[in-house]
């Protein structure tokens, strides 16, 4: 199979799955490996086949939707999100879940792959706010759909090249060395939960103070399940809270009940009244 192939298969059948040709473009290399190792497994010859194989096999489609998970994270991803949490809109978010009488700030983690960026938002509030609010303890629920993500987001430990945009401070305390890897400190798992679920299926009770949702719901797929799932979401996010989606995302058109806090770090927050 070739990428012309690959490249046709993917936009005329990526729709049926919800999802959008756009956000595979440039990563479609992944998907396509992973298409042309599932041929060699059934012993067929190439796409048209596979084509054939789908139409008589309908639960195949499933393999086909989770060859287009694409897990790709790092710690303090985009650091200008982080920064913008650091120095605006925790504090904000702490404040009020203080005075609405909260023991906890609950936050939740969409799509979270092997989890660096809940790890990193744990480590953020260690070292920048749990001296601030020591009455007011974060809990991180972080989901994602496929299982050996959140196996290795459990197990906590990543190489190197994972690490290297945390400031040296953070890394240096946050973890402690194992071989060639590098593993997250039992301090810095305190209030987080990984929990094995995909958005499109089903979703925490809440509510949260703050939900991530960066480069998976507004990159992957299509406008009909954007529109489904933001408001899934925010049923489930406080007023008031904060919304963070990928920086170069942007929201499907309409009224959902928010206002830009940072467009740049892809912050928003609910407002009071819809």
């Amino acid at each position: 199979m070739n990428d012309a192939e690959c490249v046709a298969f993917l936009q005329a059948n990526l729709p049926r799955l919800h999802l959008r040709w756009p956000g595979f473009r440039k990563i479609r290399r992944i998907v396509c490996k992973r298409i042309d190792r599932r041929l060699k497994e059934l012993g067929l010859s190439g796409i048209v086949p596979y084509r054939a194989y789908l139409e008589s096999h309908p639960a195949e489609w499933k393999v086909v939707d989770a060859f287009c998970r694409i897990p790709i994270s790092r710690f303090y991803r985009d650091r200008g999100v982080f920064q913008f949490l650091e120095q605006e809109a925790l504090s904000r978010l702490a404040e009020r879940a203080i005075a609405d009488g909260e023991a906890a700030l609950r936050c939740w983690s969409v799509g979270c792959a092997s989890g660096e960026e809940p790890y990193t938002l744990a480590i953020l509030w260690k070292h920048a706010f749990a001296f601030r609010f020591p009455l007011l303890a974060i809990r991180i629920l972080a989901t994602d759909a496929e299982p050996e993500m959140v196996v290795r987001a459990e197990r906590g430990c990543y190489l190197a090249s994972s690490l290297k945009e945390l400031p040296e401070a953070w890394r240096s305390e946050a973890f402690v060395p194992f071989g060639e890897e590098f593993c997250i400190k039992p301090a810095y798992r305190k209030g987080l939960t990984f929990l094995l679920q995909d958005i499109r299926e089903a979703a925490p009770e809440g509510p949260f103070h703050l939900i991530l949702c960066r480069n998976l719901l507004f990159t992957y797929f299509d406008e009909t399940l954007q529109r489904k799932l933001l408001n899934t979401i925010l049923d489930r996010l406080v007023p008031g809270g904060a919304f963070v989606i990928g920086r170069t995302e942007n929201l499907p058109e309409g009224d959902f009940g928010l206002e830009a806090w940072s467009k740049r770090a892809g912050v928003y927050r609910k407002v009071f009244e819809r």
